[in-house]
């Protein structure tokens, strides 16, 4: 009987400095399973030595595979590739900074052989900034009151899904996508294991503050009409709010004849109304704007090189 096949993905960007280490640990967790295994490196459009190292680490170890994109496409578009390219019965995500301890892989395994098709890796923020980890609390317990999924704090893509969970996630197409909405939205019978944070040893974080605030906003916005809804909400409310105070207002120039100063009212309720009408015109937009990308229908990614096709021309849209 054949033993069962791993697909480990690994997003990398810039990782020059991890991939190797990256490798030689992934082989040390993985020589005593009963598995057998492959990695796949997803290189999105790195600028350093990162596919070089994995053109050459490809042709001294077969476990070694590599999908090179034209250019940088972002992890999501990583993740997707990574899942169309694993042939594995089941599939780890993890990423290449060794930040995702290597030898949790063993915990996720055995989650897996209880029968789980999720295994989900979930961390503490032990030796984070104080800002990065309350700024991040804060987003989920305001994300999770307006979704249509549940996130959890110290989740993110670190996990095994089984086959038929892969599966259901490349049914999905949508060009906008958000992963751990996704992993929340397929369902099927999950287990967490917990470990704690570890500092990355080599290189910089690639998320830099914009791109984790733009994150956060694809979260919101990916996987519900709440933000509509609360406009159309907050409209009505100002609207009756407003026509209380103009009451108000004439009931106390009759009454008392005391002339009210306009000049203050009206400022105040255009620079009010003005602030309520383009942050519901933001919401609005981005709504319109994933309907536009999505209208468009290019694909999530563009591929330069694979380790199959290393020397020759081949560029394939997904």
């Amino acid at each position: 009987m054949n033993k069962p096949l791993l697909s480990v993905i690994v997003p990398s960007f810039n990782e020059e400095e991890n991939v190797e280490p990256f490798y030689f640990a992934l082989r040390e967790t993985l020589k005593d399973t009963h598995y057998r295994w492959e990695v796949i490196y997803i290189d999105d459009g790195s600028s350093d030595g990162t596919l070089p190292l994995l053109q050459r680490l490809s042709t001294w170890h077969p476990q070694v595979h590599y999908v090179s994109f034209t250019r940088n496409f972002g992890k999501e578009a990583a993740i997707v590739a990574g899942f169309q390219h694993a042939k594995g019965d089941c599939v780890v995500v993890i990423d290449a900074d060794l930040q995702h301890p290597v030898h949790l892989i063993k915990d996720l395994l055995e989650g897996f052989e209880e029968g789980y098709d999720q295994v989900i890796a979930c961390r503490d923020r032990k030796g984070e900034g104080f800002f990065r980890s309350t700024a991040s609390k804060l987003y989920y317990k305001f994300i999770n009151k307006i979704v249509d999924v549940e996130l959890e704090d110290g989740v993110g893509d670190f996990r095994l899904l089984s086959r038929r969970a892969v599966d259901a996630l490349l049914i999905m197409s949508e060009g906008n996508r958000f992963s751990k909405g996704l992993f929340s939205w397929i369902g099927f019978d999950q287990k967490v294991v917990y470990y704690e944070n570890v500092s990355r040893q080599n290189g910089e974080s690639k998320w830099s503050f914009s791109k984790l605030v733009n994150y956060g906003i694809d979260g919101i916005v990916s996987f519900n009409m709440k933000p509509l809804r609360i406009c159309f909400y907050m409209g009505g409310f100002i609207l009756a709010a407003a026509l209380l105070y103009i009451f108000i207002m004439f009931a106390q120039i009759i009454r008392t004849g005391i002339d009210v100063p306009g000049y203050f009212t009206i400022i105040s309720a255009v620079l009010f109304l003005g602030g309520v009408q383009l942050v519901s015109l933001g919401i609005i937009g981005e709504y319109i704007g994933r309907i536009y990308n999505e209208t468009k229908r290019r694909p999530h990614y563009l591929v330069k090189e694979t380790n199959a096709t290393k020397g020759k021309r081949y560029e394939r849209a997904h």
